[in-house]
């Protein structure tokens, strides 16, 4: 049995290879009470709101960084519910904090990454049932934010491409990124991925052109996209903002 946290979503992805995105597991047998979600909480402070673009390359890095953590690994004590999580639905909920709040999630088990001034932190993930209070409180709703208008990204880093198509929230948006590194993550070889790993599981967001989109597109080929040019897609199951089976996001790994 293999160690690597990620395996099942990397056996996931490849089992459908056929198709432009992993499926998810499925849901029939759950109930409010076995639903499992990893919480994003994005800090949105009053008077110094966070770049769009910022946020959203925080809470792709932390959303990996909380699975590939050493204390995610057998034995660790992140293990066990961050395996859980992996083999069923890769669910992830967005929240806003700032202040006292923000401060408190500190005691909540994750991995905070800040870029740019954004702050994020991804929380280890658990029974949305049993979430603590800290967590429990924060808002949901709400996590608008202007578009801003980044730098080309630098061609060490990969970079998380969002559908120009459909419109999403900050919160709906930082999900996405989150499932698309946890997925190129788990394809990903040892050795490229302790290389990420060097920069903290940085990555760029960017929103392409229409025509750049189509150009990236891999549905045609998905075996091929990922082997010649590093690009895996993201599958929304359309629970919030966006139809199901929409693809939000094409991640792109540069060897």
């Amino acid at each position: 049995m293999s160690t690597d946290v990620l395996a099942p979503l990397a056996a996931r992805y490849a089992h459908w290879l056929g198709l432009p995105a992993a499926r998810t597991a499925d849901t029939e047998d759950e109930t409010p009470e076995t639903v499992r979600a990893m919480q994003l909480v994005l800090r949105f402070e009053k008077q110094a709101p966070p770049g769009r673009t910022a946020l959203l390359e925080a809470a792709a890095a932390a959303s990996v960084a909380v699975c590939l953590d050493q204390r995610a690994e057998p034995g660790g004590p992140w293990h066990d519910e961050v395996a859980t999580w992996i083999a069923g639905r890769i669910r992830k909920v967005s929240r806003r904090a700032r202040g006292a709040h923000w401060a408190a999630v500190d005691a909540v088990d994750g991995v905070t990454v800040r870029v740019d001034g954004a702050d994020v932190r991804a929380l280890v993930p658990g029974l949305v049932a049993e979430l603590p209070h800290e967590v429990k409180r924060l808002q949901i709703s709400g996590s608008e934010l202007p578009p801003d208008e980044p730098a080309e990204p630098t061609p060490d880093l990969p970079v998380l491409w969002l559908n120009p198509t459909i419109e999403m929230t900050a919160g709906k948006a930082a999900a996405q990124v989150g499932h698309g590194t946890m997925i190129m993550a788990a394809l990903l070889d040892k050795a490229a991925r302790e290389q990420w790993g060097t920069v903290g599981y940085r990555c760029a967001v960017r929103t392409p052109s229409i025509d750049q989109w189509r150009a990236l597109d891999p549905a045609a080929d998905p075996a091929d996209a990922w082997h010649r040019r590093g690009i895996i897609a993201v599958r929304d199951a359309g629970f919030t903002e966006v139809a199901p089976g929409t693809i939000t996001v094409l991640a792109q790994h540069t060897p």
